[in-house]
């Protein structure tokens, strides 16, 4: 039994251009070539059954990408029509990334994370630490003593000041 026709997608030629040379990039993620082919073979007219079963990928995934540039359409032939390619190269690279996903909030504000960098930039024995250079452990403790943080872990500490740029000891 035969389901419902997808809708189908029509590109102009820059917006095609755009996503052939997605494609050709081989600095391109291998995700967003797979997604501008999907939109390409959905220009051609399959339906979602034969894209998904000619990329190897599940019909729903298909049937996800078409919806999410369907959507984007006006915005997308918008930016074409300006004749902008790198303007286009990135909205259609927007379109084809992944939307932000839920997550867990984060532990520390930034206002936390910035005190504990300053605290590194501060002389350790002004602060009455018998050292000539901070550690992550020795900063945890002192964020602790001064209530930047109630709590907080010296991997923590060390993944902030990787972040920043700044070494320990």
């Amino acid at each position: 039994m035969r389901g419902p026709k997808p809708e189908p997608i029509r590109l102009s030629a820059i917006e095609r251009e755009a996503l052939e040379r997605i494609i050709g990039k081989s600095t391109s993620e291998q995700r967003l070539v797979k997604r501008a082919q999907i939109i390409l073979l959905c220009e051609a007219g399959l339906n979602n059954q034969h894209i998904a079963k000619q990329m190897g990928v599940n019909r729903d995934m298909v049937r996800n990408w078409r919806a999410r540039w369907l959507l984007a359409s006006h915005r997308i032939g918008g930016v074409a029509a300006t004749g902008d390619e790198k303007a286009l190269r990135e909205v259609i690279e927007s379109v084809l990334t992944d939307a932000p996903r839920p997550g867990c909030p984060p532990s520390f504000s930034e206002k936390q994370i910035i005190d504990i960098i300053a605290l590194s930039c501060e002389d350790p024995q002004a602060c009455g630490r018998p050292i000539s250079h901070w550690t992550p452990r020795e900063l945890a403790e002192e964020a602790q003593a001064r209530n930047i943080v109630k709590s907080i872990s010296t991997r923590s500490v060390g993944r902030f000041l990787k972040r920043s740029g700044l070494k320990t000891a």
